[in-house]
């Protein structure tokens, strides 16, 4: 189990970007994490990851614990050791490198299974290796976010923290990246998916939360979560019937979400 209790965190020793937040993702599940730009859904995986010092960031109050032990004293370097990985919003892959280079520095924490983490990688990816001597920067936006996600699996985590995967992408990879997320699911890493695509988040995850200026508002199943709603009228764009809503109904809300009320 990973967990975080009520964490705080502050950038630059004044801004305070979470607010208590707390969040479980049991082993073997896929946790969705839905919010909007600014929310603090990126600060909360660097938190857990280890990688706030990098943006002057640091847990204030608060546990992050990994199988009941603490973890958010560590660094990045122990916390990737211990199994959790982080494929980060943008893509991040190392341009000028090959794909397969790119597959290779992701794999050097595991030395012995590094032929059979490239197989598996090209197997969930063909377009990978049909391309594996081409220079990553030249990929398209698809292929560099499949690179990314390879490259995180080249490491054996065991829990592996996804930031926006379906951002910028055409529905077409959009449901080829969701496939692949159940997929590694389903070979046993853990998958804890932050996303502003609510729908693709919450149709292969057991279980959700909504965070909003960094405070956890919703905590449910993820079933619940489809059919709450507030969830279908701000983070899926559907009026209370159902049906699809005009920018300008989204623009202008027509309530207030009953957890701000």
């Amino acid at each position: 189990m990973l967990a975080a209790t009520n964490l705080e965190v502050v950038y630059d020793d004044v801004m305070l970007v979470l607010r208590g937040v707390s969040l479980e993702v049991p082993q073997g599940q896929i946790v969705a994490l839905l919010g909007a730009n600014g929310a603090g859904k990126s600060t909360l995986l660097r938190a857990i990851s280890g990688l706030l010092d990098v943006h002057d960031g640091e847990v204030r109050r608060g546990t992050i614990t990994l199988d009941g032990e603490p973890i958010h004293g560590l660094g990045a370097s122990r916390i990737a050791a211990l199994g959790i990985k982080q494929v980060m919003e943008g893509r991040r892959i190392l341009a000028d490198l090959t794909v397969e280079e790119n597959l290779r520095v992701g794999g050097h924490v595991a030395p012995r299974s590094l032929k059979a983490n490239l197989d598996r990688t090209y197997q969930l990816f063909p377009v990978l290796a049909e391309r594996q001597r081409k220079t990553a920067g030249y990929l398209s936006g698809g292929e560099q976010q499949m690179l990314a996600i390879g490259r995180a699996l080249m490491s054996d985590p065991r829990y592996l923290l996804m930031d926006e995967p379906s951002l910028g992408l055409a529905p077409m990879i959009v449901q080829q990246i969701r496939d692949v997320i159940v997929e590694i699911n389903a070979a046993g890493t853990t998958v804890l998916l932050v996303e502003q695509n609510a729908a693709m988040a919450l149709s292969i995850a057991e279980h959700g939360y909504v965070l909003e200026n960094g405070a956890m508002v919703m905590d449910k199943p993820a079933a619940e979560l489809l059919n709450d709603g507030d969830v279908r009228e701000f983070y899926l764009g559907l009026g209370a019937e159902g049906g699809s809503r005009s920018f300008r109904d989204v623009k202008h809300y027509r309530r207030r979400k009953r957890w701000l009320s």
